[in-house]
């Protein structure tokens, strides 16, 4: 029973299930993002570069460079979703020093 009560006290102080809540809601965000970054900012690239059905089929003479300029707007659109939600929710005071 000790061990059972130690536990709990332990996932209370540490904050694991807020660890666990922020890594549940962290690959949603991650996936609604790489959908947003995959099914609409890529195809308007797509459109502006022209002659290709995917953003991976976009070349620059003979070097391949469509699918770095999709990771690159995915890495962007997620840092951008993650600096909103912090800001949002005003995630940013909880690093600060308490007094």
């Amino acid at each position: 029973m000790q061990q059972i009560l130690g536990f709990i006290d332990f996932i209370r102080e540490r904050g694991v299930m807020g660890l666990a809540i922020g890594f549940v809601l962290g690959g949603a965000v991650s996936r609604v993002t790489t959908s947003f970054s995959a099914d609409i900012i890529n195809p308007t690239l797509v459109y502006l570069f022209g002659g290709t059905q995917r953003l991976a089929d976009v070349h620059l003479g003979t070097i391949a460079i469509g699918k770095f300029i999709g990771a690159v707007v995915d890495f962007f659109v997620l840092a951008l979703a993650v600096y909103l939600i912090f800001k949002v929710l005003g995630l940013a005071s909880l690093d600060k020093p308490r007094a």
